[in-house]
């Protein structure tokens, strides 16, 4: 099969479309035939080992523990193991391969747990956009910051691949929203159902006059000081990663949450750090609020999977604005 393969880190130019041995499936496992995948931050990380101290946490010190880039993916049932129950070939599926990576593929293998069976709305390219982003925005919002129905939040990234998916599911989820974008984006936010759209060119929210009973944080640039200036009473602070790359660095956007870590004993504030993992619960209930009507995904740019270097250069370099897809 074609596959995109990385031997070292760097720039997107280290990345290499070739043929590789196809996987199988076995015991609980489902192959899936790709047909189309999704980059993330997560993906441009780690091509580039970067920061430098996420090498430490298991994806690679002097190069790239797994060898295809990608995680999220869409396709349909080529093959499955004998103990596998919930799909048969055929079916059409989408779902996460989490830090096993491997999505930007013609085929892909993993545990039927991590898959979950593909909206009958959506297309192959809306459904590989979902899985990472959207349970990111999921987890942030009802797990990690305990979103209630009339709360206000505010997503700070709004147009972004996370952002997306946050301002739709708080709205599903009762909220009032607030989105901050670029100037660019602020039709594109207000569409997704967002009640405030603030254009970070023209305002600082961290100056303003609104309290938001949750602050989700996709981007980092902002201090935790600012953050903490808009937060109502009993009030919570969501962090999760952020940036564009710039060179490299040794903590990146994970210093606001290390700070945060630091920070959080000592303040009244309530401030949280979002860790996830690939989730079944989370891609049913993402599944569900796309048959409900209440999730739609937004997808900025499609690429061929010979395009994946263009892709790449185009997620870690120019704000990309909802998601870009690989279509295999």
């Amino acid at each position: 099969m074609k596959a995109i393969v990385q031997d070292r880190y760097g720039s997107p130019d280290a990345l290499e479309l070739r043929d590789v041995e196809a996987p199988t499936a076995s015991g609980s496992e489902v192959l899936v035939r790709v047909r189309a995948a999704s980059v993330n931050a997560y993906d441009w990380h780690i091509m580039r080992g970067d920061p430098y101290l996420a090498r430490l946490a298991g994806v690679g010190r002097s190069r790239p523990a797994r060898a295809i880039r990608g995680r999220d993916f869409a396709g349909t049932v080529e093959a499955v193991g004998r103990d596998v129950r919930r799909f048969r070939p055929g079916d059409e599926v989408f779902g996460d391969l989490g830090t096993a990576d491997g999505a930007f593929a013609e085929y892909v293998s993993l545990p039927e747990d991590l898959v979950e069976a593909k909206p009958a709305t959506w297309t192959f390219e809306q459904a590989a956009a979902v899985p990472l982003a959207g349970l990111t925005a999921l987890k942030g919002l009802r797990d990690t910051g305990r979103l209630r129905p009339g709360q206000h939040v505010l997503v700070n990234g709004a147009s972004g691949g996370v952002g997306t998916f946050a301002v739709q599911i708080a709205k599903a989820l009762g909220a009032t929203v607030t989105g901050v974008c670029r100037t660019r984006n602020v039709d594109l936010v207000a569409s997704l159902g967002a009640d405030h759209v603030v254009d970070y060119a023209a305002e600082d929210f961290t100056r303003g006059g609104t309290r938001y009973d949750l602050v989700f944080d996709l981007v980092g640039n902002h201090s935790l000081t600012g953050l903490r200036r808009v937060l109502a009473p009993g009030g919570t602070i969501v962090l999760s990663g952020g940036g564009v790359f710039r060179g490299g660095s040794v903590v990146g956007p994970m210093w606001l949450m290390v700070r945060a870590r630091l920070l959080a004993p000592f303040v009244r504030d309530d401030l949280r750090v979002l860790t996830t993992a690939p989730d079944r619960e989370a891609l049913t209930a993402l599944r569900h609020l796309a048959e409900s009507g209440s999730l739609t995904p937004a997808i900025d740019r499609t690429f061929r999977l010979d395009e994946v270097r263009d892709a790449l250069r185009y997620v870690e370099t120019e704000h990309a604005r909802a998601k870009v897809v690989i279509t295999i």
